[in-house]
């Protein structure tokens, strides 16, 4: 396995973005830049989403080329067990088990993996699986232990990639960053963004929406222990809303320590200490139901 600093000259790219750029915010921009950068990296599929130890896990885009498009059954996968324990992204797995992250500014480096180097598990459950055999990633160790992850996958029936194409890589990946970050902030713009003035009629539907949101993962929560208490169990759902604790000490009338205290009551319970490991037993739950 092999890890290094992405080198700020980006070369020669302006065969990807003359192609990429115009599918910004569209739904096809990915199967486009996969599609671009093939005579550069031959990659087979590609997949982008977010992981980390105290974050949740979510995944933003995927395409393939000349294959089967897998990877949203590989993030399945991935999340069935693995993730858990993913160092692979990690800038220095053996001496940072939990892939500690500066708050500011963001870590952006580039990783190198082939399957045989993936832990048992992983390995098994996602590359065997479905065919892959070797990975290169730009990672952006973000605030909050988030990781970012921008990765193109080598499938079993290639050659494996050149040490010339690894070095194309590196001269794109300012760009493909930039790239994926900019299309993801055009894709939800209209998702989350609030006009300037919000009828009462749309702020009660949106309130309502956010309502029943709670609900349903106060729901779930509730069937993973049934020894936790009502309060332990919202500020549980609150957490798998994505609330901060100054938010879910809004939402529940409480302090922020109060709100923390909860939590780690409810994770005492739940035999996690994580915030990712909660998303996990909430994933199986909502599988078994």
């Amino acid at each position: 396995m092999r890890q290094w600093a992405i080198n700020t000259d980006q070369g020669d790219v302006s065969h990807v973005l003359v192609q990429a750029i115009p599918q910004l915010g569209e739904a096809q921009f990915q199967q486009t830049l996969l599609d671009s950068l093939y005579p550069v990296l031959p990659a087979a599929s590609c997949a982008v989403y977010r992981t980390g130890v105290q974050s949740a896990p979510e995944f933003f885009m995927s395409a393939s080329h000349g294959v089967p498009d897998t990877t949203r059954d590989c993030w399945r996968a991935y999340l069935s067990g693995p993730y858990l324990s993913d160092r692979t992204l990690c800038r220095e797995p053996a001496q940072a088990p939990h892939c500690p992250i500066p708050s500011s500014p963001p870590v952006q480096q580039l990783s190198h993996i082939t399957a045989q180097e993936v832990p048992p598990e992983h390995r098994a459950k996602v590359y065997e699986a479905h065919g892959m055999a070797e990975r290169v990633s730009i990672v952006e160790q973000q605030a909050g232990g988030a990781l970012f992850a921008i990765n193109f996958y080598r499938h079993q029936h290639q050659r494996a990639f050149s040490d010339a194409q690894i070095v194309a890589f590196e001269q794109l990946a300012p760009a493909l960053l930039a790239l994926a970050h900019k299309h993801l902030a055009l894709r939800r713009t209209p998702l989350f963004e609030a006009p300037p003035m919000l009828t009462p009629p749309v702020a009660v539907a949106r309130q309502h929406a956010r309502d029943h949101a709670f609900a349903a993962q106060l729901r779930q929560v509730q069937r993973l222990h049934p020894e936790l208490t009502p309060r332990e169990c919202e500020v549980c759902a609150g957490i798998l809303q994505g609330l901060t604790f100054d938010g879910i000490a809004c939402q529940l009338g409480l302090t922020v320590p109060t709100a923390k205290t909860y939590r780690n009551r409810a994770f005492a319970r739940l035999g996690i200490h994580f915030r990712n490991e909660l998303f996990a037993l909430a994933l199986a739950a909502r599988n078994e139901f």
